[in-house]
């Protein structure tokens, strides 16, 4: 899992650094839920409303696996101050390059941290933050890191894949097989048994779950065009309310 690392960082750090050699910033416009797909975006809209409601100016907030920022964008925009870290340096040379021109209240940092072993004090974030990025290290580790650094009465926040779906994870486990992921992320991507082993850290989770057609999105967008294509997703969604064959989820867990 160890090389795992450093092949997922090495990916990480290469990307970055074509974009900060190759794409003007000013090219770059979209950020959070605006850069989705539209018939995939719920979620994310989701996500930055609780981010929105649950985060005040006052509030100290760790986001890990923060990447170029595409997602930092969010919380900047509350006015706390964000300490935005992420084990790619080049990543977060991007990420503040991407949000050095936001308008906001507060402020934000960057740290190169290991989410695995996160170089803070105990208790010390009112909000933990993750926007798909908690495949990127060990569960257990990553999660019990996540519980350490959050104060009494804080939040975490996140969204992710649900690793349940046959067909999300044959298609993982092709790109796996092409060397465009590495096997640590198939291994650690999100379950309900890990939702489960949260609960004993946490006095309360709410989780919202999303895209249960997500699979046929591409095809249904074809026939009905993407904006139909996106009320019959969110429609079923609500109908159903199918957890094991969800796309994505949001999990709020108050300490």
């Amino acid at each position: 899992m160890k090389n795992d690392k450093k092949i997922e960082k090495k990916r990480y750090d290469l990307r970055a650094k074509y974009l900060l050699n190759n794409i003007n910033i000013n090219e770059i416009s979209l950020f959070g839920s605006a850069s989705v797909p539209i018939q995939l975006r719920t979620p994310y809209i989701f996500y930055e409303e609780k981010i929105k409601k649950l985060i005040q100016p006052t509030h100290k907030v760790l986001e890990i696996g923060a990447g170029t920022g595409l997602h930092t964008y969010s919380l900047i925009k509350t006015g706390a101050h964000i300490t935005a870290t992420d084990i790619s340096k080049n990543s977060l040379r991007m990420l503040k390059k991407n949000l050095a021109n936001v308008k906001k209240g507060g402020s934000f940092t960057t740290f190169v941290a290991d989410m695995e072993n996160l170089p803070f004090e105990n208790g010390i974030f009112d909000v933990v933050a993750s926007a798909g990025s908690l495949s990127y290290g060990n569960s257990k580790m990553v999660d019990s890191e996540i519980r350490r650094v959050i104060k009494p009465s804080g939040i975490f926040i996140c969204i992710d894949t649900l690793n349940h779906n046959p067909i999300y994870k044959i298609n993982r486990y092709v790109h796996y097989l092409k060397g465009e992921r590495s096997k640590m992320t198939l291994i650690n991507m999100p379950t309900l048994g890990r939702f489960e082993l949260l609960k004993q850290n946490f006095t309360k989770i709410e989780i919202k779950y999303f895209g249960s057609i997500s699979y046929a999105m591409p095809l249904i967008s074809i026939i009905i065009g993407k904006l139909r294509a996106k009320a019959l997703s969110d429609k079923i969604d609500k109908l159903f309310r199918i957890k094991k064959s969800a796309f994505k989820f949001v999990l709020i867990a108050n300490v």
